[in-house]
């Protein structure tokens, strides 16, 4: 259910903040909490009163509400938030739909296009992330000798490079992966011993998912340190490139920083700045997720490393962005936000951070600016570290 907040501003007299309330039970609504705060305009002299209601705000409610607030106030404002998930079991409710692929009939550029055995095989994979409960063991499967192939071929390559081309948080935690969680080139981890794994360093999980699910749902569910996560693997007849994560994506470029405290941190922020925002707001969320956790780098000296996992899990593009011909720009989360970039295919240009440091604090700087933050459900937003 979606909701909607009020906000007054009132003379610091408990009797004012009574009379702005008494509209609400007037207009019948239904409140869910109320907070006052010293006023951001006069502190010294005024609350501001926050009052969340559940419902849709509809236009003629609103406007009454606020005609009969107006003569009880300095100012009155009202904020719609969409509906979010509220505790992690919620997300049993948000990741069971996709929005591109999954076990959905496949584009003719897609390299499963026509091969019916593998979209058998995908919709297979695919009902045990439907059947997913949250809390529950992350089913198991069982592997063919065609997806082990396929996986050791990237696994084999991309693991060649990752001392020179990855970052040093990266090269830190991938090779514990190899002990902890039975990464190899000879076999598939399986979504349930990384999760436990990851848990255990910095409290992200993972969850299974069908497909590309929603930016808002996906970013909903990383507030609560849940990954979502695909568990089928790319077409063998194109194992060095796939349009959509897969298998090999989600866990050669994603779980090893999700086992660096910092970058699980900058991670989950994303995640929990998202929650509630309008859709322009989560796409620029979105947006500045790509250009940092999917294909970011960072600085190391005068040498640009790859953090993102879109960079880490790609045969061609791993190499290609710490070339001699990639465009490199200064990391700008103002810039980035806006940004436009290709969905499939090479990046143009790549944002380059100081540090994953750097990367915190600008994504908290630009927060600040981002008009509703400050309501009431965004009160948990974490801003300590880890």
């Amino acid at each position: 259910m979606d909701k909607f907040f009020v906000i007054c501003t009132v003379e610091k007299d408990i009797g004012q903040v009574i009379e702005c309330l008494k509209p609400f039970r007037e207009m019948d609504l239904k409140v869910d909490h109320i907070e006052t705060r010293p006023s951001r305009t006069q502190p010294d002299a005024c609350f501001d009163v926050f009052v969340e209601c559940a419902g849709p705000a509809g236009d003629v409610l609103v406007r009454q509400l606020v005609k009969r607030l107006q003569p009880l106030t300095s100012s009155v404002g009202t904020h719609l938030v969409p509906w979010y998930p509220k505790t992690i079991s919620d997300l049993d409710l948000s990741c069971r739909d996709t929005v591109m692929y999954g076990a959905a009939e496949l584009t003719e550029d897609h390299p499963g296009y026509g091969d019916v055995d593998y979209m058998e095989r995908r919709k297979e994979i695919a009902q045990l992330a439907f059947m997913y409960k949250e809390g529950n063991p992350i089913p198991r499967v069982e592997y063919t000798k065609e997806e082990l192939k396929t996986w050791a071929i990237v696994f084999k390559h991309q693991t060649s490079l990752y001392p020179t081309h990855a970052c040093k948080e990266f090269n830190e935690q991938f090779p514990k992966m190899f002990a902890e969680c039975g990464y190899s080139e000879n076999s598939i981890p399986q979504l349930e011993d990384v999760s436990n794994y990851l848990k255990a360093c910095t409290g992200f999980e993972l969850r299974p998912v069908a497909g590309w699910i929603s930016s808002r749902d996906f970013l909903a569910a990383l507030a609560f340190r849940v990954f979502p996560c695909t568990q089928y693997i790319r077409h063998s007849s194109s194992p060095k490139y796939t349009p959509e994560p897969d298998l090999c994506h989600e866990l050669m470029g994603h779980a090893p920083l999700l086992a660096d405290p910092r970058f699980a941190q900058f991670t989950q922020d994303i995640g929990q700045v998202s929650l509630g925002l309008s859709d322009e707001w989560v796409e620029k969320l979105s947006t500045l997720y790509w250009f940092t956790v999917e294909f970011g780098m960072c600085w190391e000296g005068k040498s640009a490393k790859a953090c993102g996992a879109g960079l880490l899990s790609s045969c061609e593009e791993l190499e290609v962005c710490v070339s001699e011909t990639s465009v490199y720009r200064d990391f700008n989360c103002s810039q980035a936000v806006s940004q436009k970039y290709p969905l499939t295919g090479l990046q143009p240009f790549y944002y380059v951070a100081k540090s994953f440091d750097d990367m915190q604090t600008q994504l908290r700087e630009f927060t600040s600016r981002i008009p509703g933050f400050h309501n009431k459900c965004h009160r948990h937003i974490m801003c300590n570290e880890n």
